[in-house]
């Protein structure tokens, strides 16, 4: 993932110095949402639409195509969200387009046996392996740090962090997402306990650690770290097997991006309850999660930390005006709590939320969504 913004107000909330108007952070999914504020067909004008969102809503960072060429409309299948052509991949609408494959390891691996005689470094180039998301060559640390380099350098046109930046790099596989996405879920959970699974662990932890190198020299202020270690219930593992395999993974690779002066901020979808203070002890400034997560009791705890994702998109597909206000009211009373809150929807402004609704959602933040 790549995001640009050069804003101080979204930089100075980074520093948990936010201004007096909150800044959105918004995982932005939904063109007929587009369309139907700026009153410009998203797939006629895709440029034109969206730089008339940034003109109605500045604070919220809106990708601008280079051109305004037309953009294909997605065929859907049975209206279940599913694009018909990719049915059998496991993919999902996304967007106007869909996601990439929802199958992962299943493909690749049928047994605990094949697992245990996996190794992540002799593989080394994943370039073939588009499921695990961080898909590239590690097998040459310092190449491998030069490429990723040189991409961010020419993607924001700079060589050095620019001081007031909030321009950033991330990774999908901070560490916990390697074993999930290569073995997927159920051979995972089979094999996670047992012994020979630390050696595998171990492969991983030196493949994430050539990417946070490398992010750690790029020319950015903010790294994102992903990991999905919760569910909307919890965590998936234990606290043992996470502090045995995880969270002093995540102490180093944090510590590393802390020396070389970037802001962490740690992702992960579901309930962090559990596992946020384990996350902000091992060096993340902040943590963009999803609604199910208790946030003023993180803002309550943790002065001005970095907070991403308390609004809940099945509000907005309900279009209840006083539920949508009522909502935008308790996340402004969280961003009192703390200088480093966006105001955010942590499961996504998809692509079927309701327009009308996501257009309340935005009207409502603009005129509660301020800290004094």
């Amino acid at each position: 993932m790549l995001w640009y913004n050069d804003n101080a107000d979204m930089f100075n909330t980074f520093l948990g110095k936010g201004p007096r108007r909150m800044q959105h952070w918004e995982n932005w999914s939904c063109p007929d949402a587009e369309t139907y504020i700026t009153g410009i067909d998203h797939y006629d004008h895709p440029r034109l639409c969206a730089l008339k969102m940034q003109e109605l809503y500045p604070e919220i960072y809106m990708h601008v195509p280079e051109t305004d060429d037309p953009q294909p409309r997605p065929w859907m299948s049975d209206g279940d969200g599913t694009p018909s052509a990719d049915r059998k991949g496991g993919s999902v609408r996304w967007g106007g387009g869909s996601t990439s494959t929802f199958i992962h390891g299943e493909a690749y691996f049928k047994t605990p046996e094949e697992v245990f005689a996996f190794s992540p470094l002799a593989k080394g180039n994943f370039n073939d392996w588009g499921h695990v998301v961080d898909n590239g060559n590690y097998s040459d640390r310092e190449k491998f740090i030069e490429n990723s380099v040189n991409y961010y350098r020419k993607a924001f046109n700079r060589d050095k962090p620019l001081p007031g930046s909030a321009a950033h790099a991330s990774c999908y596989n901070t560490m916990f997402m390697w074993p999930l996405l290569c073995f997927g879920w159920e051979l995972f959970l089979e094999c996670c306990l047992d012994e020979q699974f630390e050696r595998i662990m171990d492969e991983f932890a030196e493949i994430s650690r050539t990417s946070v190198l490398a992010m750690a020299a790029s020319p950015v202020n903010i790294v994102h770290c992903h990991d999905d270690i919760m569910t909307t219930r919890g965590p998936v593992c234990s606290p043992e097997w996470m502090r045995k395999y995880i969270f002093p993974r995540y102490e180093e690779f944090f510590g590393i991006l802390n020396d070389s002066g970037k802001i962490v901020v740690f992702t992960a979808d579901g309930n962090m309850d559990a596992y946020a203070d384990d996350v902000i002890a091992c060096g993340a400034k902040g943590i963009r999660t999803e609604p199910y997560t208790d946030f003023k009791a993180l803002a309550r705890k943790h002065k001005d930390i970095i907070l991403v994702g308390e609004g809940d998109v099945r509000v907005l597909m309900r279009n209840d005006d006083a539920e949508i206000k009522a909502m935008v009211e308790s996340m402004a009373e969280t961003g009192r709590m703390s200088g480093g809150y966006f105001m955010g929807i942590g499961n996504s402004i998809v692509w079927n939320a309701e327009p009308e609704g996501v257009k309340r959602y935005l009207d409502y933040s603009n005129e509660l969504a301020y800290r004094w």
